[in-house]
């Protein structure tokens, strides 16, 4: 793992409330100062990536290195921030999007056409636009058929797959009210994500061990971006599977088997099978299986969970400042939303701490000699997510890792 990221270089948390004066009170509230800090690197962040995104690629509708990410960076701010312009800019981005749209059709939120789309419904729904917002919605609902169906041999996991495109539905919810899409529509994708993670379990013949198994190019990925982690971390949503037995039966001990391939460190292989123990990110590693650890203790209740989330919180601080830079998927800001995980689920200052300092680590942007991103402004790989993380810090009890968490 040390050869792939920075050494750390802050004093880690010593449980005295001095060592926090400068960055939050007894109650979580971020210092005067610090909230300045934060929001004027914002500002001069967001310049440098308006700029920047003039040379960026025009086709590209995603919200993961596309303009729907960008849309949905402004819609965040202005729903932290409350300036009305935000609102504008994300109109402006969330257009340039709706019209280049995958000629594959795509499925996701993060690398289809389901992000556009449920982004553009937010945004118009905020603007009062309320028939652009049900168009929107109904051409979302319009994928669904196919999505359920598994049509064209679609995954199950979370960039590509269904639950990609289920997350869709569920920001919708967030977004504009619980009710807007059926809870059955979203109980129904979980259905037909346990009857394939049934079949492919009996396909690599490891009922015993594991009730549901997934792959994404025949390889049984673990973390939360194209493995079993994030795909257990929705099917453990209350409601989103009808019947509670089936969460105990078949997602806790698949859970359980994750759990078994912890290495010594306390980080997760990347697939199955893989004992190389160097990915410390969002997508492979224990920044993104500490979500399905958390929601599992949140489930049922058991303490072991949360000793294993706190491991891996422990991991991202030895080893989360990465060379690959600053970016969400892969970059300490999407490695310091497992601190803000950790807070909100403990409320110990220990957690806000340490993502108060990799936000500082954030705020010297481009000093620490990390690589350049192949989409250096966008949002899962660029500049757009680490504003997005700043952003969420300015209310941690109210952050989510964008276009996952629940």
């Amino acid at each position: 793992m040390d050869t792939r990221a920075l050494r750390n270089p802050y004093q880690d948390y010593d449980g005295n409330p001095a060592s926090t004066m400068a960055l939050f009170d007894s109650q979580g509230k971020l210092t005067l100062e610090f909230s300045q800090r934060l929001t004027g690197k914002i500002s001069e962040l967001l310049a440098v990536m308006e700029n920047g995104l003039m040379s960026a690629d025009p086709r590209d509708c995603t919200g993961y290195t596309g303009w729907a990410g960008i849309a949905l960076l402004y819609l965040h701010l202005h729903k932290v921030l409350g300036d009305g312009l935000l609102l504008q800019k994300a109109l402006e981005h969330v257009s340039r999007s709706l019209k280049c749209l995958t000629r594959r059709h795509d499925v996701t939120f993060l690398c289809g056409d389901a992000g556009p789309l449920a982004v553009a419904a937010v945004v118009f729904y905020r603007l009062q636009r309320v028939q652009e917002s049900e168009e929107c919605i109904n051409r979302l609902l319009q994928l669904y058929p196919s999505v359920v169906e598994g049509s064209g041999g679609l995954p199950d996991e979370m960039l590509y797959g269904r639950m990609g495109y289920l997350y869709a539905l569920v920001f919708i919810n967030q977004q504009m009210g619980q009710d807007r899409i059926p809870l059955q529509y979203i109980q129904q994708i979980s259905n037909a994500v346990l009857v394939s993670g049934e079949n492919q379990s009996r396909k690599f013949r490891v009922q015993n061990q594991s009730p549901l198994m997934y792959e994404w190019y025949q390889e049984p990925y673990v973390g939360a971006a194209h493995g079993l982690a994030g795909i257990y971390y929705f099917l453990m949503q209350p409601g989103f599977v009808q019947s509670e037995d089936l969460v105990l039966r078949l997602v806790k001990p698949s859970v359980d088997h994750v759990c078994r391939l912890k290495f010594p460190t306390g980080n997760y292989p990347p697939c199955i099978g893989d004992d190389r123990d160097l990915l410390v990110h969002w997508c492979h590693g224990a920044p993104g299986v500490i979500y399905m650890l958390l929601q599992a203790h949140k489930a049922f209740g058991e303490a072991r969970y949360l000793i294993d989330a706190l491991q891996c919180g422990e991991v991202v601080w030895h080893y989360g400042l990465l060379k690959k830079g600053y970016g969400l998927c892969h970059g300490a800001a999407g490695n310091a939303y497992a601190f803000l995980a950790l807070y909100r689920h403990t409320h110990d200052p220990k957690h806000l701490y340490r993502a108060c300092l990799f936000a500082d680590w954030c705020m010297n942007y481009g000093r620490h000699g990390c690589r350049t991103p192949d989409t250096p402004y966008s949002l899962f790989e660029g500049m757009a997510g680490t504003i997005y993380f700043l952003t969420d810090l300015l209310q941690p009890l109210k952050s989510r890792f964008p276009a996952f968490e629940v």
